[in-house]
Order: C-alpha cells, then sequence, then structure tokens
C-alpha cells in the first residue's frame, strides 16, 4: 500500500510543533511540515502549485493569526482576514481538487460565550470579536468546498511556541504577586493531546465529516489554572483572583469556553485526559 502524505500548515506553531513531535510515530505517514517560508498559505497560486507537485491525502491546517487583541486594531484587519478566513478557502478549494482530506483547526471564539453549559457543535455561533468572526468564516470556507472535518478547541498550551502556562511560570519566577481573572470558565487544551487525536482520527481510517469539539476533561477559571502551575512548580508568588473588569483588552474574552466533547469521543472512541493530568506532564517536559 503505498505511503499516504499528510500536510500540515503553521508546523512552527504550538499544534504544529506537536504533530511534528509524534510524526515518528507514525511511520505509515509521509508528513510534510511547512510555514510562511516554504509555503504561503494566503496565496492561492502557491498553495495550487505545491498540491500539484506533492498531491497531499490530508491536510491539516494549523496556521492562524491567533493575537486576539492585535486582532482588533484596524489595520490589521486585512492580515487576520487573509490567513484565518481567505486562506482556508485557498486551501480547501486545492484540497477539494486533489481529493485531499481537510483538517480546519478552530476556535471557541466563534461562540459569543455567554453559555452556562458545554457548547454543542450544534449550537448557534455568535463571535464577539474580530479573531472569533475571521475563524468562523474560515469553518465556513472549509465546509463549503469540501467534506472537512473541523475541530474547534481552546485555551491551548504547549512546550513550543508562547502560551499561557509559560507566561505564568515566567511572572511567577519574575514577581512576588500577579492578578488572574476568576470569572471566565473554560477547559485548557495541551496541544499533545490535541496532536495525538487528530493523528488518531487520520490514522482511524473513519472519516466522518463535520465540526467536532475537543479540549481536555474538566472545568476551571484561568485563575484556578494558574494556581495549579504554582503548585507544580512550587512558587511562592502570590496568586490573587480578579474579575474580568478590571483587566480590560481590546477583544472581548468569552465569560464560557467549556466545549462538550461527546461527539468527538464516541465518533472516534478517544479517550480524552483530564486537564490536570496533561498539565503536569507539559511542565514535567518542560523542567
Amino acid at each position: 500500500m503505498a505511503q499516504k502524505t499528510i500536510l500540515v500548515t503553521g508546523s512552527n506553531g504550538q499544534l504544529g510543533s506537536d504533530i511534528k513531535a509524534l510524526a515518528g510515530q507514525f511511520p505509515d505517514f509521509n508528513f510534510l511540515f511547512t510555514d510562511r517560508s516554504t509555503l504561503s498559505i494566503t496565496d492561492e497560486a502557491a498553495i495550487n502549485r505545491f498540491f500539484a507537485e506533492h498531491q497531499p491525502d490530508f491536510c491539516v491546517n494549523c496556521a492562524a493569526y491567533t493575537a486576539v487583541d492585535k486582532a482588533e486594531d484596524v489595520a490589521e484587519l486585512s492580515n487576520v482576514q487573509a490567513l484565518n478566513a481567505d486562506a482556508v478557502g485557498y486551501l480547501a478549494r486545492a484540497c477539494a481538487v486533489h481529493n485531499t482530506k481537510l483538517i480546519q483547526v478552530s476556535t471557541d471564539y466563534v461562540f459569543d460565550g455567554n453559555g452556562t453549559e458545554p457548547y454543542k457543535e450544534t449550537d448557534a455561533t455568535q463571535p464577539v470579536s474580530v479573531y472569533g468572526n475571521t475563524k468562523l468564516e474560515g469553518e465556513k470556507l472549509a465546509a463549503a468546498f469540501t467534506d472537512a472535518i473541523i475541530i474547534r478547541t481552546a485555551w491551548v498550551y504547549s512546550t513550543f511556541g508562547k502560551n499561557f502556562v509559560k507566561t505564568m511560570i515566567r511572572l511567577m519566577n519574575e514577581k512576588p504577586q500577579i492578578s488572574i481573572v476568576s470569572d471566565q470558565y473554560g477547559s485548557p487544551t495541551y496541544a499533545a493531546d490535541l496532536a495525538a487525536a487528530i493523528m488518531h482520527i487520520i490514522s482511524s481510517g473513519n472519516w466522518a465529516p463535520g465540526i467536532y469539539h475537543y479540549t481536555n476533561e474538566g472545568r476551571i477559571n484561568w485563575h484556578e489554572f494558574a494556581l495549579a502551575i504554582k503548585e507544580l512548580i512550587h512558587s511562592e508568588c502570590e496568586v490573587k483572583a480578579i474579575p474580568t473588569i478590571q483587566y480590560p483588552t481590546p477583544a472581548k474574552r468569552p465569560s464560557w469556553s467549556v466545549l462538550d466533547k461527546t461527539k468527538i469521543k464516541e465518533t472516534y472512541q478517544l479517550v480524552i485526559p483530564d486537564w490536570k493530568a496533561s498539565l503536569e506532564l507539559c511542565i514535567g517536559k518542560m523542567q
């Protein structure tokens, strides 16, 4: 049987890097890891040339404009739109032409964050930020051209890239006291777990198109997340709880980001690790 090829875009980001770290465990697949310098996904002609040359069987799009606050700057709008929406359309069209299966990674920011129950894939979307709006547009473009699998996730951290866990470790080492919001709820997602779930889907042979939710198990707020990090790194830093109103940001943050993962667990027989166990694993690797 011919070796199947997986194209991973945005491979220097958190999720892309974690898929790269896993690749060695999947010798049956040929991986093509690209970044901005090797494949500009905002250039449709470049995408078409790349697909024609490499004929990937799968495309996992990890590339995105994720600077949520910077995205609110009018001057940045065209960049956010190009990467989070237009580029997804280009990839999806190329996937349709070359019979490539697309996995598009999306976000909890497609919801308004006013929920009280874990969001299901069928719940109404209503983004309240530029980032959320462009990611939702990307979802629609992915689905319009292909039988894509769209995976929404939230609160992603990793041993790679910039993220909340790394920021907390740095601040706790630098400051005697920090303040973290305690009225925004969600479930952290260790990018290595999401990478493993994506590879599980690809290697399962069961392609069930549609939208899925994936985060680690459990529900906490950012302050509780920070306290767990403090405990694991044995920090003396005092971690104070504050309301969101005391920490204004250009982009509105969802106060509720909890996602219902029943669909992905049932469709792909996935066992999802608890957030605390994964955090422990990640911090262990960092140390």
